[in-house]
């Protein structure tokens, strides 16, 4: 009975009509009804997005047909409220407003990734695809005929990424990552065209060039300015990743020999431990010298020796946030959520945060397993709820992140939070580890946060410029393989043809998320941590530090929290760190020791590609 009522409701909704359009008396000024506007769009759009919220749930919960129809049919009369909206808006171009109203009107305008086309047929074209690829990624299996040695066999993605991760042999690691792009980005390419191109024809219609530049000028700045700001930070970053990369594609080499990865050249993305390269923490038993100074802590062990089950992570994750003065999450978060990967059914287990209500129905997505991976995403997970509630009050289109990076960064500050200091104070390590080993332990952390920094970047980079139509499909993987080794030095295993799609074979790609928010949440979570550090009165090396139980942190926090979007990003950033632009020096302190000894180990070898 609901999913009818859903559907009636949204028809319903976007037959509105919205005050403010020219019917209003005309003794009212231009700025009350542009205020009459934009409080009835909210009050529209505040519906239609729970509605959107539940549909894409389901469509993720429980994958199949029906739930897929009514993902699309949700965000098609989103999409359509939101673009008649938008329509009337412009009605109010040119017309001076109070710094407030322009803002709201502003981010009215650029409020989803994707818009829809102008044209009906179009948008339910464009919304059904986006289902259709989101749901194909998440029942993305990858399978192998029988032969004479072996059975017929299927695996799932996180099948694929097991393999990537634990085995040592060229040819299983070849066939994993072969196996998950051919069958899941490849079939993708055509359907992804013609989205991209009802993407764009959405974005015109709001007045900008493309999606890229819509993307673009999200963030309180001119999107040229915005795109010299990514530039600025990667070349902060970049030495430090040079280094990385050529300490580790030395130790590859001594593992694999000169014919499997170029000494001075590329390394190759199947042997990283990761399907996209995108983190090489699975790669510590290579990379990371044996020393009884640096064994670093094993957290996965201990939570698989003690049993730990993935509701007593989340709860574990809770306790952090409560320790620094947040109250406890809403009994419907523990009805509601996914913990655990449901054996009946297809689901889309890539982690991800939800706010249905924009009030209190809170949830995580995700299917858990006892390793420190899953133990950190819990805590970055938690973090974007936290942040839900905290602007809960705000008017709709402020309950947001002051921008993108900053909803990533949160959770990923208090992920940095989870250090030895912090695993002894909850029971689960009885001693901090020596000193001595420190250097070593934060090589096992540059393998995920600095090997992440170009693929963080390359993401959007392709996309701008895909958007703006600089090449067509025939080069997307040409193009992508061309970003990846520019700014990573990473090389798919094999030639890659004009038929492939390789950038569907990660999830935002598919399903169509802005990336340039985790290379930008890098950058700001190390500004977080530090500034949450200091107010917590730590005094130590930086990388040693938890200010769990410090309520002074979590008061700091809370009011940049509280802001959502209300305020341009810099001010958000002020109300936390004390500055007001994102830079790289807190990321570049944090790992000073391991620069410091990677140029030492570096001397005399090549470094660059």
């Amino acid at each position: 009975m609901y999913r009818f009522i859903t559907l009636s409701v949204i028809a319903a909704l976007a037959a509105l009509p919205i005050r403010g359009e020219p019917q209003a008396p005309a003794a009212d000024t231009a700025v009350q009804r542009a205020r009459r506007f934009l409080d009835s769009a909210e009050a529209v759009l505040a519906v239609q997005n729970v509605v959107q919220n539940r549909a894409e749930w389901l469509s993720e919960y429980d994958i199949n047909y029906d739930t897929e129809v009514l993902s699309a049919e949700a965000q098609r009369g989103f999409g359509a409220a939101l673009s008649r909206i938008v329509q009337t808006s412009r009605q109010f171009d040119g017309v001076p407003l109070p710094d407030e109203l322009a803002r709201r009107m502003q981010l009215l305008k650029r409020f989803i990734d994707a818009p829809a086309p102008p044209d009906s047929a179009e948008a339910t074209e464009m919304t059904r695809l986006a289902a259709g690829l989101d749901a194909d990624y998440g029942r993305g299996r990858y399978c192998r005929r029988a032969t004479p040695q072996s059975k017929p066999s299927c695996r799932n993605l996180d099948d694929l990424e097991h393999v990537l991760a634990v085995s040592r042999n060229p040819d299983s690691l070849l066939d994993a990552w072969k196996g998950w792009h051919d069958s899941v980005g490849t079939p993708m390419r055509d359907r992804y065209t013609r989205f991209a191109s009802l993407a764009n024809a959405g974005a015109r219609q709001m007045g900008f060039a493309d999606a890229g530049a819509m993307w673009r000028a999200r963030y309180d700045m001119p999107p040229d300015a915005f795109v010299a700001l990514v530039d600025s930070l990667w070349q902060e970053v970049r030495p430090l990743y040079v280094q990385l990369h050529a300490y580790v594609r030395r130790r590859l080499v001594q593992r694999y020999g000169a014919r499997q990865v170029p000494p001075n050249g590329m390394i190759p993305v199947q042997l990283t431990g990761d399907m996209w390269g995108q983190d090489w923490s699975n790669i510590a038993d290579l990379v990371v010298p044996r020393s009884t100074a640096g064994t670093g802590v094993d957290l996965t062990g201990i939570l698989k020796a003690r049993g730990v089950t993935p509701l007593q992570m989340v709860r574990m994750g809770e306790r952090f946030y409560i320790s620094l003065g947040f109250d406890s999450l809403p009994p419907t978060f523990w009805q509601r959520s996914l913990f655990v990967r449901p054996r009946d059914r297809d689901v889309v287990c890539h982690a991800s945060a939800w706010d249905i209500d924009d009030r209190e129905d809170l949830r995580v997505k995700m299917c858990i397993e006892p390793t420190a991976d899953d133990f950190r995403t819990i805590h970055h997970e938690l973090g974007h709820d936290y942040y839900f509630r905290s602007y809960e009050d705000q008017p709709f289109l402020y309950k947001n992140g002051a921008n993108d990076g900053f909803h990533e960064a949160i959770g990923d500050a208090i992920a940095l939070s989870i250090t030895p200091r912090y695993l002894v104070q909850i029971g689960l390590l009885a001693n901090e580890p020596a000193p001595s080993g420190d250097t070593l332990d934060l090589l096992r952390q540059a393998l995920d946060h600095v090997a992440f920094l170009p693929f963080g970047i390359t993401i959007d980079k392709w996309r701008w410029e895909m958007f703006a139509g600089k090449f067509g499909p025939a080069d997307y993987t040409r193009r992508w393989w061309e970003l990846r080794g520019h700014y990573g030095g990473i090389m798919p295993p094999e030639p890659r043809g004009p038929a492939t799609f390789d950038p569907g074979a990660k999830y935002h790609v598919a399903g169509n998320v802005p990336y340039m928010r985790y290379f930008l949440a890098q950058v700001l979570e190390f500004q977080f941590y530090r500034a949450l550090c200091h107010e917590a009165g730590y005094e130590g090396p930086l990388y040693r530090c938890s200010y769990y139980q410090s309520k002074d942190a979590g008061r700091r926090l809370a009011a940049m929290l509280r802001l959502g979007q209300s305020k341009p990003w810099p001010d958000a950033l002020e109300v936390l760190t004390g500055q007001r632009t994102m830079d790289a020096t807190a990321l570049l302190d944090y790992f000073q020791p391991l620069m410091a000894w990677l140029e030492r180990q570096n001397k005399g070898a090549p470094v660059g590609w």
